[in-house]
């Protein structure tokens, strides 16, 4: 399987002329899945030899301005650039409590129409993450004011046996969240490629510098 790694931005707290904020794409087979969206990802992606329109999964670390304010125009863009095309698939987007309702707020206060259909899993974060008091409660369920193009997301919890939060397992990746300790709750991001069927011939991968390949993303630290 190919696979590649671009880094879009880099940067804590703002982005620079030379530097952006905190953007990765894992590109496979295809599809492009983007680790956080800071503010300036639209112009790093024109920079780079990436679509944005083929981004498919959206995972956000935590809600930190320098990791999510470049969502709401990226969405915006790939919309507009989607013209008419009804058949895209939904856009996933995972990340902390409060992300959907900022994306809904956002929407709604702009007016903005997007052409195709996105949905937001949220993770749930433990008391230790975020004290009960701090942490407000969002309704998953459909709302007549919702955005039309909104989907019904999941409330993921974490597995307390394996320590992580399982967000997706398909035939080639098994995908989870894990807890990090910051300010506000945040996460990192595990994608594991599965073994695929068959006899592997080990020499000759060693030969070749291939492996089994494990993409772990953590946000940029910062003070």
């Amino acid at each position: 399987m190919s696979m590649d790694v671009t880094f879009l931005g880099t940067g804590a707290a703002y982005p620079s002329p030379t530097r952006g904020a905190s953007a990765v794409v894992l590109r496979c087979e295809g599809e492009c899945w983007l680790f956080d969206c800071g503010e300036g990802t639209q112009t790093q992606l024109m920079k780079s030899q990436l679509k944005a329109g083929r981004i498919t999964k959206i995972f956000i670390t935590h809600l930190h301005g320098d990791h999510f304010f470049g969502l709401p125009g990226l969405l915006c863009t790939i919309s507009l650039q989607s013209g008419s095309m009804v058949s895209k698939q939904p856009i996933e987007i995972y990340g902390p409590v409060g992300l959907r309702d900022f994306i809904w707020r956002t929407m709604e206060l702009s007016h903005t129409e997007l052409v195709f259909h996105y949905v937001v899993h949220e993770l749930v974060p433990t008391a230790d993450q975020c004290p009960a008091e701090e942490l407000k409660e969002f309704a998953h369920v459909n709302r007549a004011d919702s955005p039309p193009k909104e989907e019904q997301g999941r409330t993921i919890l974490l597995d307390s046996e394996e320590n992580s939060y399982l967000l997706f397992d398909d035939e080639q990746f098994v995908v989870k969240a894990f807890r990090l300790f910051h300010r506000i709750p945040s996460f990192g991001f595990s994608v594991v490629e599965k073994k695929r069927p068959g006899k592997l011939n080990a020499q000759k991968l060693k030969d070749l510098g291939k492996c089994f390949f494990v993409f772990c993303f953590f946000p940029p630290s910062h003070q």
